[in-house]
C-alpha cells in the first residue's frame, strides 16, 4: 500500500503540475510551431524577393546591354535602377543595379547622378569588393573633373583584390598633380601587382613610356 500510495501521490503531483504548468506549456509548443512556420513563411516571403530582384536586374541587363539605347529605353532603365534600389535596397542587386546607373550616367555626360548612384554603393554596400568598384569609378570620375586629390582620398578605402587597379588610378592622380617620381612607382607597383595576381592591366606600360618621353623633352 506504501507503494501504492507513492504511485498515487506521484500522480496527484503529475495532476498538480499539470494544472499549474499545462497552460503555458501548450502555449510555448503553440509558439515553437508558430515560429516554425513564420520562419518557413520568412524564407518563402526572402526567396520570392530575390527572384523578384532578380528579374528586374536582369531586365535592366538585358535592356541596357542594346548598342543605342532611345530615351524611352533611359527611361525604363531609370525605373528599373529605382525599383531595384528602394524594393530591395541592401541587396547584391541594388549594388549591380547602382553601378549600372553609373556607367549610363557618364554616358550620357549626367556626372552628378553618376557621382551620385557611386556613392550610394560606398555609403550602404555590405560587399567590400564593390564598394571598391565604386571608389574606383568615383575616384576616376573626380579624376575627370579636376580634382585628383581628392580622388586620392576616395582610392584610400579600396580593397587589396583591387589593388592593381587602385595604384594605377593613384597613379593617374599623381601625374595630373604634376609629380612624376610617384606616378611612376604607383604605376609600376600596379604593373607589378598585376602580374603577380594574373590581371590583366592594359595601357599602364604606355603611360609609363609616355612620362619617360615628357621627362626627356623637359
Amino acid at each position: 500500500m506504501a507503494e501504492l500510495r507513492t504511485e498515487e501521490e506521484q500522480l496527484e503531483a503529475i495532476k498538480r503540475w499539470w494544472k499549474e504548468n499545462g497552460t503555458s506549456l501548450i502555449a510555448g509548443v503553440a509558439i515553437a510551431a508558430a515560429g516554425v512556420f513564420g520562419w518557413n513563411t520568412w524564407q518563402d516571403y526572402q526567396a520570392s524577393k530575390a527572384e523578384a530582384a532578380s528579374m528586374r536586374y536582369q531586365q535592366l541587363v538585358d535592356l541596357t546591354g542594346r548598342d543605342d539605347l532611345d530615351d524611352d529605353a533611359r527611361r525604363r532603365a531609370g525605373e528599373l535602377v529605382t525599383e531595384i534600389t528602394d524594393e530591395h535596397g541592401q541587396t547584391l542587386y541594388a549594388d549591380l543595379a547602382r553601378l549600372l546607373d553609373a556607367r549610363l550616367a557618364v554616358g550620357a555626360g549626367d556626372r552628378p547622378r553618376a557621382r551620385a548612384s557611386l556613392e550610394a554603393v560606398i555609403e550602404n554596400s555590405e560587399r567590400a569588393y564593390l564598394e571598391g568598384l565604386a571608389r574606383l569609378r568615383l575616384a576616376r570620375l573626380q579624376l575627370a573633373e579636376g580634382n585628383a586629390e581628392t580622388a586620392l582620398a576616395t582610392l584610400d578605402g579600396v580593397p587589396e583584390a583591387l589593388a592593381a587597379q587602385r595604384a594605377e588610378v593613384a597613379g593617374d592622380a599623381q601625374h595630373a598633380l604634376g609629380r612624376p617620381d610617384q606616378a611612376r612607382e604607383a604605376w609600376e607597383e600596379a604593373l607589378t601587382l598585376a602580374e603577380q595576381r594574373n590581371q590583366p592591366l592594359y595601357g599602364v606600360q604606355l603611360k609609363l613610356d609616355d612620362l619617360g618621353t615628357e621627362e626627356a623633352t623637359l
